[in-house]
């Protein structure tokens, strides 16, 4: 893995269960990243949409400096990357039984709702999102964020690093190599000490 290339994606250093291995809190998190991968002999890749959400995200200020130094923001090739025609495929039934199942969610909601008292229905109706929403979303590319990294992944078959569930489905029926962000700073460890020997 030593000049590997590693496209990250924004959850190592969102969210809690990834970034606390790197630092206390959000913004330790991203030095103790940059401090530890500066000191690998890898490449480290972002696209700009998702170092963009990133930034929306931490408001990165004073350390963009520092992170691009560290990561190269890069887009993907959109228009000359070619994937396979079965992830298309695939993906399109995904969409179609994510809509149907959204649909039943929707259809159980609304004849429970026909049963309650006026005051219960915003209970419902919240219900009804969170519902609808894992439905429809969970475990799948979801964004155009989700798709650059997988692009970029797969273009420069780089080792996808990310805790997001639907990106690591999708970029494994690619064949694309994958690292649970759970164990990115331990590998990154030993790549450190990989190099010394």
């Amino acid at each position: 893995m030593v000049g590997e290339s590693f496209i990250l994606d924004t959850s190592i250093f969102t969210n809690p269960d990834y970034y606390l291995q790197f630092g206390k809190d959000k913004t330790s998190a991203l030095l103790g990243f940059i401090e530890l991968a500066s000191r690998v002999k890898a490449h480290f890749f972002m696209p700009t949409s998702v170092y963009e959400e990133l930034d929306k995200i931490l408001d990165l200020g004073d350390l963009k400096g520092k992170f691009e130094v560290v990561v190269k923001i890069r887009s993907p090739r959109r228009h000359s990357i070619t994937i396979p025609s079965y992830f298309l495929y695939e993906f399109v039934e995904e969409v179609r039984y994510r809509i149907n199942k959204g649909l039943r969610v929707a259809e159980s909601h609304i004849r429970e709702a026909g049963k309650l008292e006026p005051e219960a229905v915003g209970k419902l109706i919240s219900s009804l999102r969170e519902k609808y929403r894992e439905a429809l979303r969970q475990g799948i590319i979801d964004s155009k964020e989700d798709a650059d990294v997988l692009l970029l992944a797969y273009e420069l078959d780089g080792v996808l690093v990310s805790g997001d569930e639907g990106l690591k489905r999708w970029a494994d029926k690619v064949g694309i190599k994958l690292i649970d962000a759970k164990n990115f700073k331990a590998i990154l460890e030993g790549l450190t000490f990989l190099q010394r020997a």
